[in-house]
């Protein structure tokens, strides 16, 4: 095989992106599209040795202030064995159409027609659970933009949700395993009680991120103020 077989990394994200129309590519290697004030993207997740890539989904709240864009809630496209799948770049031109379509049916969160934000945060609700009952650290984060970017949306029922289950979850979280600098529950409760009331400042954390992640021709699907769907 020579060098010229081997797909680069700009034609594997064209592909994915033809493949996924819905999402525009943001770098190399990486999509997104924007539903309010956050982000899902599919992540083609380079190998260590550089010669393959791992399709990720992942999600990516507005709503704090943060460096890069992160893969929370992040999926890896599997085998049947449920290990990770890694296509070839040498193998791209085969394989990434069966790859993507299996993608589409393993994720949680719909990569086909926009996901509803009350899916996302359900999908948050339900990682943050599972992380408990399978004795991994709180999903202290995950609880976090759950509420966040239902506040900076006008959702106060899926506030008002998330607010429930993080006071419920803070009953069994040990506390050997919260983060440092956690004060109390209570404390952490209130602070995103107080954070959820203040849609204004939130939406303007969401504005600063699209500046600082240069997101401006992410294109945008709105979503509704309303209590309900």
């Amino acid at each position: 095989m020579t060098k010229s077989d081997l797909a680069t990394p700009r034609r594997v994200t064209s592909d994915w992106a033809a493949a996924f129309p819905g999402f525009d590519a943001w770098r190399p290697m990486h999509l997104l599209r924007r539903i309010g004030p956050v982000l899902q993207g599919i992540c083609l997740d380079r190998s260590t040795s550089g010669d393959g890539y791992t399709p990720t989904v992942h999600v990516h709240a507005l709503t704090r202030e943060f460096p890069v864009i992160s893969l929370m809630l992040g999926q890896r496209l599997e085998r049947t064995s449920g290990q990770p799948e890694r296509i070839l770049f040498s193998r791209h031109e085969v394989e990434y159409q069966d790859a993507a379509r299996t993608l589409a049916e393993q994720s949680r969160i719909p990569v086909g027609s926009p996901p509803s934000l009350e899916e996302i945060v359900k999908e948050y609700h339900s990682a943050a659970i599972t992380r408990q009952e399978s004795g991994l650290p709180p999903a202290v984060l995950e609880m976090e933009d759950s509420i966040l970017i239902s506040a900076a949306a006008e959702r106060s029922d899926l506030v008002t949700d998330g607010l429930n289950l993080a006071s419920e979850l803070t009953n069994v979280w040990p506390k050997a395993r919260l983060p440092l600098d956690w004060v109390s529950s209570e404390a952490w409760l209130d602070g995103l009680a107080s954070k959820a009331r203040d849609s204004g400042s939130l939406s303007v954390i969401v504005d600063r991120q699209v500046i600082k992640h240069k997101l401006s021709k992410i294109r945008e699907t709105a979503v509704g103020n309303e209590d309900t769907p």
